[in-house]
Order: structure tokens, then C-alpha cells, then sequence
């Protein structure tokens, strides 16, 4: 059965192995998260629950916000997302989700907003080597040549400078190094993507 859940990335820490060798992690705040709808084949075309996670203040929600939460039953929640599943009647709208559904040494796989760096130059955005800082180059973090100059226009795909960073990336087979569900907090050997306190989607890997 597929499952996943929300959190917020609290940060990254180490911890240490019987031998003394010390993993990287990334500390998770997972959840709780609520479900909020359910969405089956007759209805939508096919099966799903939509889960909440998060806290906002009232005045800030739209009515029709409210409105999708009052007619579940449930609680405001900040964030929604739907995660694809197999059988929805496994699921109860207003049913918890909580960290404890992972367990130490199960693969995941990580979606999240990498981090934001503006308008970035092609050293910074592409790897590009710069030019010498001598005086007489005048040419030092500039992207370079562009291509032939018979079309007369850019190609497609040149790398230039531009916004960098902000994107949805997704880090694959992930291991779970510790599960507190306690504090509901996990603990993911390696590093995920975006800053702290960002919104992460943690699931079963499916390459795993």
C-alpha cells in the first residue's frame, strides 16, 4: 500500500553508528497530517486522498477554503497535497496520519522546493569557469561566446544567466535512519531539498 506524508524540514545534524561512523541526517517534522477528502474512480477518475498538514491562522483562509474543510468535518489545515492510492476504503476522512507509518531502514523518496537564489550569473547558476582576474582580460564572469554567428540568434537551451534555484526537485532512495513518533519527527540519512522550515512530501520510493 502506497503512503506518504507532509512535514517541515527542521534541519540537518549527525548521528553516530555502534563503529563511531557518523551519518549525515535531515530532521523532519512529519506531520500530523489530517484527510481531508477522499477522491475514487466514480467520482474523480481515480483513487486518492487529499491530506492537510500545518497551522494558519483562521482570518487568513478564503471562504471557499473554509467551506472544503467545514463540509469534511475537520480542522484548518495550511498545506493540502493528494497522494495517489490503491484503495481509499483503507482511509477515513478526519483520520490522522502520523510518522509512525514509516519505520527505520524503509527507502524514501523526498519532494520538496529547492532553495532560492534569484537572478543568477552563469558561474553560479551553470558551474562555468571565469575568466583571468588580470587587468588586461576584462573579461572575468561573463558567459562567453554564444554560438555561430551565421543564424543570428540564440540556440535553444544556451545557459546564460537567469533565475536560479525555487524548483520542484525530488531526492530518490533515501534511507530512514530513526523514527520518534513520540515528537513525530523522522530522521532521513542525507540531505533533502529546500531551506529550513520548508514543506516536504516524504513517500515510499518506487525504485527502491
Amino acid at each position: 500500500m502506497p503512503k506518504g506524508i507532509l512535514g517541515k524540514k527542521v534541519g540537518m545534524t549527525q548521528i553516530f553508528t555502534d563503529t563511531g561512523l557518523a551519518i549525515p541526517i535531515t530532521v523532519i517534522e512529519a506531520g500530523p497530517c489530517i484527510v481531508v477528502q477522499k477522491k475514487t474512480p466514480d467520482t474523480d477518475g481515480y483513487s486518492a486522498i487529499q491530506i492537510g498538514f500545518g497551522e494558519k491562522r483562521e482570518q487568513l483562509f478564503t471562504k471557499p477554503m473554509k467551506g472544503h474543510f467545514n463540509k469534511a468535518g475537520v480542522q484548518l489545515r495550511r498545506f493540502l497535497r493528494e497522494l495517489r492510492v490503491e484503495d481509499v476504503n483503507s482511509y477515513q476522512v478526519g483520520q490522522e496520519i502520523k510518522a509512525d507509518i514509516f519505520a527505520e531502514g524503509e527507502k524514501v523518496d523526498v519532494v520538496g522546493t529547492s532553495k532560492g537564489h534569484g537572478f543568477s550569473g552563469a558561474i553560479k547558476r551553470h558551474g562555468f569557469h571565469r575568466g583571468p582576474m588580470a587587468h588586461g582580460s576584462k573579461y572575468h564572469r561573463r558567459p562567453g561566446s554564444l554560438g555561430a554567428k551565421g543564424p543570428a540568434r540564440v540556440y535553444k537551451g544556451r545557459k546564460l544567466p537567469g533565475h536560479f534555484g525555487a524548483e520542484r526537485k525530488t531526492v530518490q532512495n533515501l534511507d530512514i535512519a530513526k523514527v520518534d513518533a513520540e515528537r513525530n519527527m523522522l530522521a532521513i540519512k542525507g540531505a533533502v531539498p529546500g531551506p529550513k522550515g520548508g514543506l516536504v512530501l516524504i513517500t515510499l520510493s518506487t525504485k527502491a
